[in-house]
């Protein structure tokens, strides 16, 4: 069912308020618990994550409907407003993007990122006035005066020649189009994030984990970043650990990984406790 008017609500007012706010991205009902229980006031989902975690590459490998059946299990948990990784709204057309939208929305979350990344290495992005049409189809169809719909820009991401100038004017054409935030990831220096944020008039994400990982919370706030989420880094540095056990052991014989992790007691009282809360 739809999010209570209340966590739309409240998802909504963090993008109004004063200052920048964390949005961690889990990948599965167990890490969306830990992280809401951390006392983040919202969480999304990363489709990267959902998709490693099912032994599959990134960008749409997944079918739509068994990503959103991943997403609503993490909805279902949360216990806060959850934002959903849609990636490009799984179909080429603005027709496709919106019934997504619908079906998520249906799910319960209380915003969505539909990108402008088409997967085609010769045509990495849809065509300007496409990717508007997407952002128009979905807003139209979101229903939801308080549904946060973010349009995110590739231009970075993909290599565009004039990613800058691309960015500008891709985003702004977002924002008229009704979208609620812009979410530009391949940018990590504070120049570049100041200057961006100036001529996009609209809420802003940024991403950490990719890259520019000294840059702190007040960092980014002070550049005018609203929201700063982390797509798939807390998902991949989960599987490096993994990685890094299975080295250990075949080589050294050793389980020196074991002295970090989460107490098994701790982790049944957490779970027992979320699911009585």
């Amino acid at each position: 069912m739809p999010a209570s008017q209340d966590k739309t609500s409240r998802f909504q007012s963090l993008h109004t308020r004063k200052g920048s706010f964390i949005m961690p991205n889990a990948w599965d009902p167990g890490s969306a618990i830990v992280l809401a229980n951390t006392g983040f006031e919202a969480i999304a989902t990363t489709s990267a994550g959902i998709a490693f975690a099912a032994g599959l590459s990134d960008h749409q490998r997944m079918s739509k409907d068994v990503m959103l059946e991943k997403i609503k299990e993490i909805v279902d948990v949360a216990g806060v407003p959850v934002n959903a990784d849609l990636e490009a709204g799984y179909s080429d057309n603005p027709e496709g993007v919106a019934d997504i939208i619908g079906q998520a929305i249906d799910l319960g979350i209380a915003g969505a990122n539909i990108e402008d990344f088409t997967g085609d290495s010769e045509n990495p992005l849809f065509e300007l006035e496409e990717a508007t049409d997407r952002i128009i189809a979905a807003v139209s169809f979101s229903g939801n005066s308080e549904f946060v719909l973010t349009a995110r820009c590739d231009a970075y991401l993909t290599g565009h020649p004039k990613a800058f100038e691309e960015s500008v004017k891709r985003c702004n054409r977002y924002l008229e189009a009704g979208a609620d935030c812009i979410f530009v990831p391949g940018i990590s220096d504070k120049e570049t994030i100041s200057k961006l944020i100036r001529e996009v008039q609209g809420p802003f994400n940024v991403v950490m984990g990719l890259s520019g990982n000294l840059l702190t919370k007040d960092d980014l706030s002070n550049c005018g970043v609203k929201r700063i989420s982390v797509g798939g880094s807390i998902a991949r540095a989960t599987f490096d650990f993994i990685r890094k056990a299975g080295e250990e052991m075949m080589n050294s014989g050793t389980f020196t990984f074991a002295n970090e992790q989460f107490a098994h007691g701790d982790l049944c009282d957490l779970f027992e406790r979320w699911e009585h809360r």
